[in-house]
Order: C-alpha cells, then structure tokens, then sequence
C-alpha cells in the first residue's frame, strides 16, 4: 500500500515567531538593496537630462527615469508592508514573553505560597502570645528575687520615721556640741580647771571676788610651748 499511495510524510513543525521575523527581515533587507540600485539609477537619468537639450533624445531619458521611478515606488510598498509585519510578529513576540514571565511568576507564588503555609502552621499567634506573656513572668520573678538578695538585714521593716527623725536631730545637736567644746583648748575647760587647781594645791577661789590669787593667776599662765606655766611658789618650796 505504501508503494501505490506512497508514505504519508510528516507535518513540519509551525515557523515560530521569532523564524517568521527573521525571514521577513531578510526579505526587507533585499528589497532595500533593490531600492538603493533605483536610486543611484535615478540619479544618473538626473544628470543626463540636464545635459541633455529638450527633444526626443531628453525625452527617452524622462521616460525611462519615470519607468525606474514606479518601480522604486513599488519596492518602497512592499518595503513598508514588510516592515510592518515585522512590527507586528515583535509585538506578538512581546505579548508572548510577557505571558510567559506571567506564568513564572505565578509559579514562583504559588511555591511561596505553599511554603508560607507550611511554615505557619508551625507559628501561631497564640503560641507568641503565650510565650510573651511567660517571659513577662518570669522578669517580675527575677526582679523579686533580686530585690530580695538585696535587701539589708540589719535595718527592720517596721521604723518610724518620726523616731528616725528624733534621732537625727539628736545627733545633729551632739555633733554641734562637739565641735564648740573642740575649738576651747582641753586645759582651759572648767572640769580641767579644777584638775589643775588640785594637782597645784591651790584654795579655791572666794565666791564674790572676782580676782583670783596670785597661784590661781600662775596656774593659768602658759608658757612658750603653751602649757601650763608651774607657779614660783611650789618651785621655792
């Protein structure tokens, strides 16, 4: 049977655009060159009919000028319809890509989609909520605990502060009274005074007389060094 009818052959593949496009770009390339030829040819008919005189001879050249101008013509149509199928096959081309980037983008987010998915069934906001909430916790414990490692054990919880007051102005009044009785010289205080009238042997001054006698004046004499100056009477005794 194959030998009568002979083999069915095999359906070529459809021309793609981008085939299509080059082929009609070679085709607009020939005729472009064919263009060219018309017009250096043109140019030429140009020159021999200014020099040539008007007649029969100026008028053959006109005619053929006129023959090569409507083919120059003709070539320029087909020139431009040639051109225009290419813009048209550019612009289905660029339709096409862009379907094409359309549809690997919306694979690459349905991938992301599913895989955001998966990673949110592993992170729940109640699960965050949850766990802010312990670690708010367990900072509240760790300040009680530090607060509690930190406090003093010798001052009690229960004191007054009107007693804590007292005493500060207490020891602010002994703290005064120090620092006038500091700047009186020891042997000149009253209670040394009388030390030193018993270790000199000396009456005690009359009460009324506002001298006191000449061991008393001794007594309170200083020397250089600033002591006590000892009276002439125990020395001559």
């Amino acid at each position: 049977m194959k030998r009568v009818f002979g083999a069915k052959k095999d359906k070529e593949p459809p021309p793609s655009i981008q085939d299509a496009s080059e082929r009609i770009n070679k085709r607009g390339d020939t005729v472009e060159e064919k263009i060219k030829k018309l017009d250096a040819e043109l140019t030429r008919y140009r020159e021999q009919i200014k020099k040539t005189r008007p007649g029969p001879a100026q008028d053959a050249v006109k005619a053929r000028a006129m023959r090569v101008l409507k083919q120059k013509r003709m070539y320029e149509d087909q020139r431009d319809m040639l051109y225009n199928q290419t813009f048209n096959l550019d612009q289905v081309a660029f339709a096409a890509e862009g379907i094409k980037d359309a549809q690997q983008t919306m694979t690459a987010l349905k991938s992301a989609n599913k895989e955001l998915k998966g990673m949110m069934k592993t992170v729940k906001i109640q699960d965050i909520d949850n766990m802010q909430d312990e670690m708010m916790d367990l900072m509240d414990v760790s300040n009680e605990i530090q607060e509690s490692l930190g406090r003093n054990y010798n001052v009690p919880d229960d004191i007054d502060e009107e007693e804590l007051m007292g005493e500060l102005d207490a020891l602010e009044a002994d703290m005064g009274t120090e620092t006038e009785s500091d700047s009186v010289p020891a042997y000149l205080q009253p209670d040394r005074e009388s030390d030193l009238d018993a270790e000199l042997n000396l009456p005690p001054a009359p009460s009324g007389h506002a001298a006191a006698p000449p061991g008393r004046q001794n007594a309170k004499a200083e020397d250089e060094m600033g002591f006590p100056a000892v009276p002439q009477a125990s020395i001559r005794g």
